[in-house]
């Protein structure tokens, strides 16, 4: 098996218009098939994920979201994340405990993600060797694995690029 990039690092002619449509377009037609419902307001923090880019904190969505829904309160954004992580449409980066749009949620996997220690932009893989080889690792050592996420910090190509500039 040989991994895939989900979601590369974001391109300078990146059509992000576009970029948001297909993920609220797959999102519809994956709830469709699995029956289960894309409200307006989870749709929506969904689209103001996928707006950023970046890892976006929960209270950073709502601050957003209360420029359309003002009396909206926490528990309106947890339980539309909540959501959003179940069906697979969005990841948590738990070292910044923020989320990020998925690149292929029609496909459950696993994920390694890319993060930039300087202008925080992610990019996601999803390579069954990495994730293969922690769990049989693991195994060795007589631990099951339940989940597996991993993160790498590094410098996104954007960011090297600006350096090779000075």
């Amino acid at each position: 098996m040989t991994g895939n990039v989900v979601t590369p690092f974001r391109e300078g002619d990146h059509d992000h218009d576009l970029c948001i449509d297909e993920a609220l377009k797959l999102a519809e037609r994956n709830c469709a098939r699995k029956g289960v419902r894309l409200t307006p307001i989870r749709a929506r923090v969904l689209e103001l994920i996928w707006r950023q880019h970046t890892p976006v904190k929960a209270y950073d969505l709502l601050d957003q979201f209360r420029h359309e829904h003002r009396s909206a309160a926490p528990p309106t954004i947890y339980r539309a994340l909540d959501f959003l992580l179940t069906e697979g449409l969005i990841h948590r980066i738990e070292s910044l405990n923020a989320y990020v749009g998925c690149g292929d949620p029609s496909h459950p996997h696993l994920g390694q993600f890319l993060i930039c220690q300087r202008c925080n932009a992610v990019a996601e893989l999803s390579d069954p060797d990495v994730s293969n080889l922690v769990r049989r690792k693991a195994e060795q050592l007589g631990f099951r694995v339940n989940w597996q996420t991993i993160e790498v910090n590094g410098i996104c190509p954007d960011c090297r690029s600006r350096d090779d500039d000075r």
